[in-house]
């Protein structure tokens, strides 16, 4: 109470303090403070106090998770946390982004973490679960935090909590938000106007002729002879005409002022149609809604929710679907009894034209790899005589396929997927039941035995059918295929903990149990041809013999016994040790089990007498760790689930048995080591308005599980091998601070930086000295799991235009040639950035609230196999041109770096360092603005909180080129450039209102 003793100070651990005024009747509320020392934090099977926790974590909150609006919660993490890094090769509604934790833990198996939902592992899809049900999502990124999860542990953990009910009455809260989807990611800066693309093209054919000695004239007349002609490498459309008797293009190289767009030659009308903006150019609905209705007495916590959303994509039927529903219930039954269940169901359906993905990069069915590099002289539909869509005689829109569509050919670029995306459809229904029942008993005092078990039913059906009107399902007369999958997982968790303190000073915490896991994949599937009614996506709709069919069943399981002990004097100094021994069904018997473990150090400076006058620094701990953990996962196909043994397939030999060889397994092969250590400090300043944490990591990872390629005289292409190891080392920075806080304005803003560097330290004898090569990366020691291999560009010879290149610089010969077959493929290093992080900062002021999110990427490569494509001179006539090949060579533009336009050159358009780019990014991940009414305005309507707000999600991108998203690489990237050819990045605007009763 103060001194005036008009007012009452209420405070509480790990609560904001609050002063009221004394009143014969009072209600005080206090709110949680996250920046406060004992902020408890979610970790492995338990919770701890940041005060005493030896590890390193980063959580989210669910403030920050609700702000975005994703409908798969791993893309709310980008930017986020220190130390990981977030890839979306894929846009599609629903689709996960790839995660990656303190870097690349493994050569070719598994980096991806583990996902933990309340305790329980977690193998189902992400994205069937509600973002709106997490409470939080806690990173455990060292060997203290995650080492007792063992073998599933070593490439980090992803803690997942969701909402339970809190203390009160129920509460009741509607949210509901809609909004629009469209393309987040421009296309390049591509030619967009008709005549400039055949000027360019009628350039590269005149050079074709004149820069290999044929005269001024035969050069024209050989440009005007195969401009059109697609069968002798021309463009194949007229799309202008052109006065009787005159040249589209004069010898100026322009277009003839007097041609018209649009041409008829009687039976068809010609004219260009903006792919782009037909395709792209509408915005999709994207609509959700929530419920939840929670509360908590003295025995009982309960929260219940239902969702639904609606997520439709950029392009014709894609999307994603998802009804879900969760119930979660904790319940004091006996002062020494705590029982609970945690119960979700969700059905979705995700919505995926096939022929989307990077997979399908060079696909004439891949919309965006099509309209991406369409040139703009092309129609999309077959039109009439008289300028008139043509619709064929069962009322559908007939689309230009380049190819008998209509007089014209094109030469490249064949297909119209725009065409077929409303008659195809493909479909992956789920039904994803996630459940957890657990017991806890408390015999004694600080003792507490729980038995716990989750299980996961995935059940999976996807239909995909190709229609028999147009496109590829034409030759086959209509094609179906039908898979079905059911995956059941159960977890079982025995675990006894006990906690005591003895002398007021020593506090002990000791954890032991075991856990297995278990999981069964189940697949049928089938495809056939010859569809009866061309709409109905099944097999006994279809009548060609005999279907396709196979099925097959994988089991994996684990079991560990693990152990942990916690301790602490006095509140200042920390201890913590865990250990594991697991076993992996993955590897022979003779090589299945594994030890684990690690120790973790922690030291509270801050309590200390020496640092009592120092008011300014309200925490500051000193931690440090080390420990050992296993990856046993080697792949995602069927024949890792038995790496260790020699696997064959049954065929039909003319009605007897045929055993063909079909995988070399590996009984010697066995766990996959990581040696991790972590250092660094924790801290809180300036009365908690600045808070955060710097640490140092190293990581090695040895007995690196890899497919070793073999001369295929060996009967294989590879062999499972443990080699080599590889050695990852940075530094992380998390800082979060309130730049300003008053009665009704509080500004806030946090920042995290990560720079790391990966090495590999040792290979297999076989390939030590030459290192493993591929054709544009090299394994090899002393270099990164992302090191360029390419050969490197020399710039433009000034006087004939041609590429150059060195001949071989890791030996020493800088010779300059223009001959590309001479050209060595050279070491260009790592490809890895040299910093990421993200940044963002949060107002409240007078009820209205404003939140930004960015993230950002500095001083790594990418290789942009896109743009190689679009600057290619001609042996890919019809594909369009990037604006750049304006700025081409000619004898009165020599100073250039771009090689001159020739259809006859060939070294212009090949893999080199020339399109190896930077992949530094500034993403706008988030921007949202809210406005919480008074209560006084609504007290009177039974709502005790409405807020309005709008919020945009990945709203732009700032890169090296217009049309690049390095956001969708990790690493070096593709030399095919798919990752344009994939389905783009999706940029969001919702409105939304939230209401609590």
């Amino acid at each position: 109470m103060s001194s005036s003793a008009g007012t009452l100070v209420v405070s509480f651990i790990g609560l904001q303090t609050q002063e009221v005024k004394i009143q014969p009747v009072m209600k005080v509320v206090l709110k949680s403070d996250a920046e406060v020392l004992d902020e408890v934090l979610v970790v492995a099977y338990g919770t701890a106090k940041k005060s005493a926790f030896t590890g390193s974590a980063s959580t989210i909150k669910a403030d920050k998770i609700e702000a975005r609006t994703v409908s798969n919660v791993t893309n709310a993490l980008a930017g986020q946390v220190a130390g990981v890094q977030i890839t979306q090769t894929n846009g599609q509604p629903g689709t996960s982004a790839s995660i990656r934790i303190r870097g690349v833990g493994s050569m070719s198996a598994s980096n991806s973490p583990l996902y933990v939902v309340d305790g329980v592992p977690y193998d189902g899809e992400i994205s069937a679960i509600n973002p709106q049900d997490i409470e939080s999502m806690t990173v455990l990124k060292d060997a203290a935090a995650n080492a007792i999860y063992g073998a599933r542990g070593a490439n980090g953990v992803v803690l997942i909590t969701t909402k339970r009910g809190e203390r009160g009455e129920a509460k009741v809260t509607f949210d509901a938000k809609w909004g629009s989807n469209k393309r987040g990611v421009p296309n390049y800066d591509v030619m967009t106007d008709p005549a400039m693309y055949y000027e360019t093209a009628y350039r590269a054919l005149y050079n074709s002729q004149f820069y290999n000695g044929k005269s001024a004239s035969e050069s024209y007349a050989y440009a005007d002879r195969v401009l059109l002609d697609a069968n002798n490498g021309g463009l194949g459309y007229l799309v202008y005409t052109v006065p009787e008797g005159q040249k589209l293009i004069g010898t100026n190289f322009k277009l003839n002022p007097n041609a018209t767009l649009g041409y008829s030659d009687g039976s068809y009308y010609y004219t260009p149609d903006d792919w782009y903006d037909e395709i792209f150019g509408k915005g999709n609905l994207r609509q959700e809604y929530n419920v939840t209705i929670s509360g908590a007495s003295d025995k009982l916590s309960y929260y219940v929710s239902a969702g639904y959303l609606d997520d439709n994509g950029i392009i014709d039927n894609s999307g994603f679907e998802r009804f879900s529903g969760r119930a979660k219930a904790d319940y004091q039954a006996k002062p020494w009894l705590k029982v609970g269940t945690n119960i979700a169901y969700t059905y979705y359906n995700i919505k995926s034209p096939s022929g989307q993905t990077s997979d399908d990069w060079g696909s004439t069915g891949n919309l965006f790899y099509i309209s991406n590099l369409i040139a703009p002289i092309y129609p999309m539909y077959v039109r009439n005589a008289d300028g008139s869509i043509k619709v064929d005689d069962r009322g559908m829109t007939v689309y230009d396929f380049g190819s008998g569509s209509t007089n014209f050919n094109r030469p490249t670029l064949m297909g119209n997927p725009a065409g077929t995306l409303s008659l195809d459809d493909q479909n992956t229904y789920s039904d994803m039941l996630s459940t957890k029942w657990y017991a806890t008993i408390t015999p004694i005092e600080g003792l507490s035995i729980t038995a716990t078990l989750g299980a996961n039913v995935l059940n999976q059906r996807a239909n995909a059918l190709q229609n028999p009107f147009y496109g590829s399902g034409v030759s086959a007369q209509g094609y179906v295929s039908v898979e079905h999958q059911r995956i059941f997982d159960i977890n079982q968790q025995y675990m006894a903990t006990y906690k005591t303190t003895f002398n007021n000073v020593h506090n002990l915490d000791l954890l032991a149990g075991f856990e297995s896991y278990s999981h069964k994949i189940q697949y049928l599937g089938g495809s056939n041809s010859m569809l009866y009614n061309p709409f109905i996506g099944e097999l006994n709709n279809a009548i060609n013999t005999p279907p396709s069919v196979s099925s097959y069943t994988n089991e994996y399981v684990t079991m560990g016994y693990l152990a942990r002990a916690q301790y602490d004097y006095d509140g200042k100094y920390f201890v913590s040790a865990s250990y594991r021994r697991d076993a992996s069904s993955r590897f022979h018997p003779d090589h299945r089990w594994g030890n684990f473990g690690s120790v973790g150090l922690a030291w509270l400076m801050s309590k200390e007498t020496f640092m009592e006058d120092l008011t300014w620094i309200n925490m500051l701990k000193l931690k440090a760790s080390y420990g050992v953990q296993g990856n046993d996962n080697l792949g995602t196909g069927s024949a890792y689930y038995y790496a260790y043994a020699d696997q064959f397939t049954v065929n039909n030999s003319n009605g007897d048995y045929s055993v063909v060889f079909a995988y070399k397994g590996n009984k010697d092969l066995t766990w996959e080591t990581s040696h991790a250590f972590n250092v660094g400090f924790d801290f809180e300043l300036f009365g908690s308005r600045l808070n955060g944490t710097v640490e140092y990591f190293s990581r090695k990872t040895s007995d690196l599980l890899y497919n070793q390629p073999v001369p295929i005289s060996f009967g294989y292409s590879t062999v499972p091998k443990n080699v080599g190891s590889i050695i990852n080392k940075g530094i992380e920075l998390d800082l979060n601070g309130v730049l300003y806080r008053s009665k009704n304005i509080e500004w806030g803003a946090n920042f995290n930086l990560t720079h790391y560097k990966n090495k590999i330290t040792d290979l297999d004898p076989t390939v030590k000295e030459n290192g493993i090569r591929y054709s544009n990366a090299i394994y090899r020691i002393g270099g990164s799991l992302y090191n360029a291999y390419l050969p490197v560009y020399a710039g433009v010879n000034p006087e004939n235009g041609l590429p150059q290149y060195y001949v071989d610089p890791d030996n020493g010969d800088y010779t300059i040639t223009t001959n590309y077959e001479l050209a060595q493929q050279s070491d260009l290093g790592s490809t890895l950035a040299k910093v990421y992080g993200g940044f963002g900062t949060t107002l409240n002021v007078y009820g209205f609230d404003l939140g930004i999110q960015l993230s950002y990427q500095l001083g790594g490569k990418v290789y942009d196999g896109t743009y190689e494509a679009l600057m290619q001179t001609g042996d890919l006539m019809g594909q369009n041109f990037h604006k750049d090949v304006l700025n081409a060579w000619t004898p009165e533009n020599p100073n250039t770096d771009i090689p001159r336009m020739c259809t006859s050159d060939i070294s212009s358009q090949r893999m080199s360092s020339r399109f190896l780019v930077s992949s530094d990014y500034l993403s706008f991940n988030n921007v949202t603005i809210g406005y919480t009414l008074p209560k006084r305005w609504i007290a009177k309507l039974g709502i005790s909180n409405l807020r309005l707000y709008v919020t945009g999600d990945n709203l732009g991108v700032i890169t090296c080129r217009k049309g690049f998203d390095p956001r969708q690489y990790f690493g070096l990237g593709s030399s095919t450039g798919s990752g344009n050819f994939s389905y783009s990045a999706l940029r969001t605007i919702t409105g939304g209102v939230t209401l609590n009763f």
